[in-house]
């Protein structure tokens, strides 16, 4: 398509932004007017922009090359065999525009993708031809939805071309993914959409069929009491429960992956049962969003991927709130305060993996980048479908007073005036096979004051790297942020973060909160230490003015113990020793004092902080020994 036409379309089909580049920004002021929720509708827009020409600055151009043109020089160094996913978002960027430079970068991107093209019509994760299929359905998504709403962009001869090869993926996806359950649960909630959406596009009957077959069979896959989407876990049972009776649940690939497709498939099915069941569950997931949009997913069993805004390589949350928010305006300001996170993680048009990339010279991975951006296309092109939003209607959590308990988690949510909270015994282990932690063991795994933001964090008990191709390696040592008792016996690790049998009660009573914990200090192998202390009680005391914490034994320590305590903190933020029982951060907003009944100490680090790939953070490594007692006592204040 010659750019003359292009333009000519573009004023034609587009939604009336300036062609130019220089009076762009204007113009979508000018327009935006016209539209609900014109704020929201800016913050999106120039959000998917951005994006759009960050991955344009790294994405190699080189024709003489079919092998790399059109993919990306990702500041990781890795080759993402997933980039075919971006040709929606730039599409998108392309008919709102008019501009030549983003329609340029869709096609190259997407028929880049026949480097990872498979004879049975799937495209593989990576550029190995033995890597991981599944990811098919979500290219074939973002291929359909390019055909769909911006498929006049192409000339009839590549239009055919790419329908041609949108019906090889979706047979590939339906012969894959029959049985909701054989694989993760957001492969099964994925597929029911892309099998709704593709078998409309190309009138096949056998997809639509599919689709609502699967459509019946999820419904039993949603948790009691609070409907918590299950079945992310390495079992070939689904449904299979832990010891403590709890199924397989992330709140990160449910937010981010299976309730959009969910919600857009049920919407467009009109399957109102499956409509009831959706919203009551994410008005449960919503429970879980912290006031500045962050996504405590801290328990998650598949948490290795989780970053503070989401998960790393899923689609975002922004769909599913946004189109239920209707029913509950919450979500939509969920919705809105996540997107502003995802801003505030963005630099240089990048999509940084937490909050802290930035600050601790870690790079970004552009698959951050491109998995966002498509959601971001979804509402743009969903506009006029959507409810109006906004911010008016508080978070859950950012006016809770009190304990909610998730039953199917044991998990427990807190607020108390400033104080936001998540004390987790979760005990369903996503792989046996390479086991990795998430928050356990009756831990203060989230503790966000609403003053001055996040202050602690989980992160896996030791990192791994369970899925290599989509995960960093751990910049410098690595050390666990979540707070924890610990030990070491012959040079072996132990800590109440590996007892997966780990209890705890809560009562809130006169103005104050109280957890009362059960824990035993366990190994990686989850052995209980012998010859030393052993079993330890928490008590987690919340009240307006600090969250106390105070750590015990009635057995004899015989092995240097302590409490760690992270402290979620940017390089740059000042920490002063006031005493040895006594350290303050000052911290924008406020200043955090923690005092001890012991000696505080201050971990040595070869930077100013240490930094955890999950969620991405930095923090002040806090470390309180119980020296010749039986007993730490740790106040935390926000003054």
């Amino acid at each position: 398509m010659k750019r003359r036409d292009f333009i000519q379309l573009s004023t034609i089909t587009g939604v009336g932004l300036s062609l130019s580049a220089t009076s762009l920004l204007s113009s979508c002021n000018n327009e935006i007017k016209e539209f609900h929720s014109p704020e929201y509708r800016k913050l999106v827009f120039d959000l998917l922009k951005a994006w759009c020409d960050g991955m344009i600055k790294i994405q190699i151009i080189n024709p003489s090359d079919p092998a790399m043109h059109g993919q990306f020089k990702c500041p990781t160094g890795w080759v993402h065999g997933r980039v075919i996913d971006a040709v929606y978002p730039f599409f998108c960027m392309a008919k709102i525009t008019g501009e030549q430079k983003y329609l340029d970068a869709g096609i190259a991107v997407f028929e880049w993708g026949k480097n990872v093209t498979k004879p049975n019509g799937a495209w593989t994760n990576d550029v190995d031809p033995n890597s991981w299929e599944g990811t098919t359905v979500f290219a074939a998504i973002a291929l359909a939805d390019t055909l769909k709403f911006h498929g006049d962009l192409i000339d009839e001869t590549r239009k055919e071309r790419w329908y041609k090869r949108l019906e090889q993926a979706i047979e590939f996806v339906y012969n894959r993914f029959h049985v909701v359950g054989n694989s993760n649960i957001n492969y099964s909630a994925t597929t029911i959409y892309a099998l709704y959406l593709i078998g409309n596009m190309l009138n096949n009957t056998k997809y639509i069929e599919r689709s609502k077959d699967m459509a019946n069979q999820i419904k039993s896959h949603f948790s009691e009491p609070n409907a918590l989407l299950f079945g992310e876990i390495q079992n070939k049972n689904k449904k299979a429960l832990s010891p403590k009776g709890l199924p397989g649940i992330d709140l990160g690939y449910n937010i981010e992956e299976s309730l959009n497709n969910l919600v857009l498939y049920a919407l467009e099915a009109k399957d109102d049962e499956l409509l009831l069941v959706l919203n009551k569950s994410l008005n449960s997931h919503l429970q879980f969003i912290l006031p500045d949009g962050g996504i405590d997913n801290s328990f998650g069993n598949r948490m290795f991927k989780w970053t503070y805004w989401g998960s790393r390589t899923s689609d975002g949350m922004q769909p599913a709130f946004i189109f239920m928010a209707g029913d509950n305006p919450a979500l939509g300001t969920a919705a809105i305060k996540n997107t502003e996170l995802l801003k505030q993680c963005t630099k240089d048009g990048l999509l940084y993996g937490g909050l802290h990339y930035v600050s601790h010279g870690v790079e970004a991975s552009v698959h951050h980048t491109f998995a966002h951006a498509k959601p971001l296309a979804t509402i743009l092109d969903h506009w006029d479908h959507i409810p109006k939003i906004d911010t008016s209607t508080p978070l859950p959590r950012a006016v809770a007073d009190g304990v909610t308990y998730f039953k199917e988690l044991d998990v427990s949510l807190f607020g108390k005036g400033d104080w936001r909270g998540t004390v987790s015994a979760y005990d369903s282990v996503y792989s046996t096979r390479k086991d990795v932690r998430q928050a356990t063991g009756a831990s203060l795994c989230t503790l966000y004051h609403m003053k001055v933001g996040l202050l602690c964090a989980t992160s896996l008990a030791i990192y791994k790297l369970l899925e290599a191709h989509n995960q960093q390696e751990q910049p410098g040592e690595d050390f666990a942020l979540t707070p924890r008792i610990e030990t070491f016996k012959d040079e072996v690790w132990y800590t109440n973060l590996f007892d997966l049998q780990a209890t705890f009660t809560s009562k809130d009573e006169m103005g104050s909160l109280e957890y009362k914990a059960n824990a035993q200090l366990k190994n990686e192998d989850f052995e209980a230490i012998t010859e030393t202390a052993s079993n330890f009680n928490l008590t987690y005391i919340v009240n307006s003015e600090k969250l106390e914490i105070i750590v015990a034994t009635n057995e004899v320590i015989k092995t240097p113990t302590a409490f760690v305590l992270p402290i979620v903190s940017p390089t740059g933020e000042k920490v002063t020793q006031v005493s040895e029982n006594e350290i303050i951060i000052e911290k924008p907003d406020g200043v955090v004092k923690i005092t001890s009944s012991s000696v505080i100490k201050i971990k040595d680090t070869p930077k100013e902080r240490l930094f955890n790939m999950v969620p991405g953070a930095e923090a002040v490594p806090l470390i309180m020994s119980f020296e010749d007692k039986n007993q730490v006592k740790i106040a935390i204040q926000v003054i």
